[in-house]
């Protein structure tokens, strides 16, 4: 078992051979004391001259198994347990340099939590393990609680990101945590690896060139969270290979992407302004949560705000599934619905109370209009989720069905926090449509 900073080799007991014979086959590795991190990368001493190597097909357990599988396995480690593993045999001696993926945790209670002892065990693990490739790296320093203020560490985390992707990364995360509202700005330059297949990026700001991933043609998934984006307003970024994108808690220019094989889509709590969508006929799945972004109505006529044209739903029109959440001062939604486009492929649809007010209902009315396919009808009713106390369940009626809505309609579902005067009116409305609810 290894723990701690230290360890030292047992010696075996056995009657038959002088005390001082030191013991290089199977171990009992105890716990001595608390080390620096330079020590971990001294290499194990090699053994005495004459000694016979085991031959391979004599090994046990997991040292049966082929260097390839053991990298694998050291990759699950925490870089630092990785590192220690150069002690358990002359095999291992240099197996962390080649493990498949690095794991750095630099967060309260960790080994490696202290920024000075963070920075000389990067520097000597990249150092040894040069240009190795790499599956998988993650480097994830500071929390809530210990958030990352020295500017040493700081200078040095962009260096440790684009080794990583020199060294043929498929999937990279960089998760960082500033004082509040902090970020650290990366360098304007763009990313360029036929490897990388996902990108998880938190606590950090990229702007310009570094939004070019046309460097990267195999990437797949990207994420920022608690990012800052910042694009000129008339510029495009464009993620041709992209197809899954997750945009949540990021402060926001009016960035213009273009995604035509995105697959499914997150962009959840933001500030700033909405970015805006080119057309995406892949679309599966998307999720919009707008309550914090700079779009407000409260004291402006809606056309001073915004340029004519879509912004956010011409770009969601082909998706199957929708989750569409806006506080009421929001006007995003209503200023796309004056040309709402028509969502044929879509089957489940989720809105909240927003698409209820005012009492007219006209939005709900003209979104229900306009999906011609849809097949589940969801209304989350002034309720945050994600649980809610009361679910009302209805039902279509077959005779005098309006021809407005779906033939394939099959459920209804209101979830709300209590029955008042405010749900009363919504299943009012929702009778026109001739979808009916029992309640008690």
């Amino acid at each position: 078992m290894i723990s701690g900073g230290g360890v030292e080799i047992a010696k075996e007991q056995h009657t038959n051979a002088p005390a001082a014979t030191p013991a290089i086959g199977r171990h009992q590795i105890v716990a001595k004391q608390q080390v620096d991190t330079r020590r971990l990368f001294d290499e194990m001493p090699p053994g005495r001259e004459g000694r016979k190597v085991k031959k391979q097909h004599e090994a046990r357990g997991i040292d049966a198994l082929p260097d390839g599988v053991l990298e694998h396995i050291l990759g699950f480690l925490p870089a630092e347990e990785a590192v220690r593993t150069c002690v358990l045999a002359r095999r291992w001696r240099h197996r962390w340099k080649f493990a498949a993926a690095l794991r750095i945790i630099s967060t309260g209670g960790e080994f490696l939590a202290p920024a000075d002892k963070l920075r000389e065990f990067m520097d000597h693990l990249l150092l040894g393990r040069g240009g190795a490739a790499l599956d998988s790296c993650e480097l994830r320093i500071g929390d809530r609680y210990n958030v990352l203020t020295n500017d040493d560490v700081l200078s040095r985390v962009e260096h440790w990101f684009r080794h990583a992707v020199e060294c043929r990364v498929q999937v990279i995360r960089l998760l960082l945590h500033l004082d509040t509202l902090d970020f650290l700005e990366l360098d304007d330059l763009p990313l360029v690896s036929n490897h990388l297949t996902r990108l998880d990026l938190h606590g950090v700001e990229v702007r310009g060139s570094f939004l070019n991933f046309s460097g990267c043609p195999n990437l797949q998934c990207l994420e920022f969270e608690s990012c800052h984006l910042l694009s000129e307003s008339t510029a495009l970024i464009s993620f041709q290979s992209l197809k899954h994108l997750r945009i949540m808690s990021c402060a926001l220019s009016r960035v213009h992407i273009s995604a035509p094989n995105l697959v499914s889509l997150v962009l959840h709590k933001f500030w700033g302004s909405t970015p805006t969508f080119e057309s995406m006929p892949s679309l599966m799945e998307a999720s919009i949560n707008i309550i914090d972004c700079g779009d407000l109505c409260e004291f402006c006529n809606c056309e001073s705000c915004c340029s004519k044209g879509y912004v956010l739903l011409e770009g969601l029109s082909k998706a199957k599934s929708l989750l569409l959440i806006s506080q009421p001062t929001m006007y995003l939604f209503e200023w796309d619905m004056r040309w709402c486009p028509m969502f044929n492929n879509l089957k489940s649809l989720w809105l909240n109370e927003y698409w209820c007010e005012p009492d007219e209902f006209k939005m709900l009315a003209c979104i229900l209009e306009h999906s011609p396919s849809l097949e589940k009808l969801t209304l989350q009713l002034f309720s945050a989720g994600p649980k809610h106390k009361l679910e009302l369940e209805g039902s279509i009626s077959p005779i005098g069905r309006s021809p407005a809505i779906s033939e394939d309609l099959k459920t209804v579902k209101v979830k709300c926090e209590v029955f008042d005067e405010r749900i009363v009116k919504v299943l009012r409305f929702l009778r026109v449509f001739t979808i009916c609810f029992r309640h008690g």
